[in-house]
């Protein structure tokens, strides 16, 4: 009964908390997104025979919208949170961690003075070590996530996925993928935190220091680091997705090897244009998802400081 009140007593325990609730608010917001993503990444079935069945070309790739319409057409309006439980349900300890964590080594990194916020530099340190410690959580989320986006069969919830590929593929499938993920994610935390931080201090000057900063400029720094992250590593989560796709076993050959092998694959096949497919959608994502993300953290962990000398600038912009 005691455990919750001496928790959020913690600073270290509210940031957890705030950033619990900044995941979920990411993950409701820009989910039906982010399976239009995954799809649009996976290869065409044979590029040099099939015919798109949205622009009718040969060998076409089809678009987000003419994707969109088919998912509805065919799957009905839930396939688009098709595989939402897995990251909804380990979101909140995810990005909890991450947030803690990043909040902990800017912290001991930081060679300003105490009242002074933590340098540009140092934040995209804190970021980096960040993306590459929770690749241990999400490697395996992201996998299960994925598996159950691209398939078309009758849909089954993400527990029963997971067993399905640890059954099949053992601890090795379940953290397929882990090396491209840390590839992906510790340099592009490093440009997310960066962002976020510098683009905030830009809009709202002396709000890093004070904490007082107005709604939008949460929405639009957490939309820009996330647009900027995305751009920065999204060639590599092309390969990430097509190789986390792909199920393996003792008896499948599994289509992809490896990093260099999927690029290798991916571009002879489709060309280069394919480490950029679904950018579009990736985009307009990150930028409601991460606006989403910082938003619902910052007021989370005002309200859990109970303000703590820090408001909220109510201004229209």
């Amino acid at each position: 009964m005691e455990f919750w009140p001496e928790f959020l007593a913690s600073s270290w325990g509210r940031e957890f908390v705030a950033g619990g609730v900044g995941g979920m608010a990411g993950v409701l917001a820009g989910h039906p997104l982010d399976t239009l993503r995954i799809r649009l990444q996976q290869p065409i079935p044979d590029p040099a025979r099939a015919i798109n069945a949205c622009t009718g070309q040969r060998g076409s790739a089809t678009s987000a919208i003419g994707l969109l319409r088919g998912i509805l057409r065919s799957e009905g309006p839930s396939a688009l949170y098709r595989g939402m439980g897995a990251p909804l349900a380990s979101i909140t300890f995810q990005n909890a961690a991450v947030f803690q964590i990043y909040a902990s080594l800017s912290k001991s990194i930081n060679t300003s003075k105490d009242d002074e916020p933590t340098s540009y530099k140092n934040v995209a340190l804190a970021g980096v070590g960040v993306g590459a410690i929770q690749t241990l959580i999400l490697c395996p989320v992201e996998l299960v996530k994925i598996r159950l986006q691209v398939m078309s069969g009758p849909s089954i919830g993400p527990i029963t996925m997971a067993k399905e590929i640890f059954n099949k593929e053992g601890i090795r499938g379940i953290y397929r993928g882990l090396s491209v993920t840390v590839l992906r994610d510790a340099p592009a935390h490093g440009v997310y935190f960066w962002t976020y931080e510098y683009t905030r201090e830009w809009l709202h000057p002396g709000c890093r220091k004070s904490g007082e900063e107005s709604l939008s400029t949460m929405l639009f720094s957490g939309g820009l680091a996330g647009v900027a992250s995305w751009l920065f590593c999204y060639p590599l989560d092309v390969v990430k997705s097509r190789l986390q796709a792909q199920s393996g076993g003792h008896l499948t050959k599994l289509r992809y090897t490896g990093i260099a092998d999927c690029f290798k694959k991916s571009v002879s096949e489709e060309g280069l244009a394919v480490l950029w497919r679904g950018l579009g959608t990736a985009v307009a994502r990150a930028f409601v998802v991460n606006g989403a993300i910082f938003s619902a953290y910052e007021l989370a962990l005002r309200f859990l400081n109970g303000n703590d000398g820090q408001r909220l600038v109510l201004e229209e912009n």
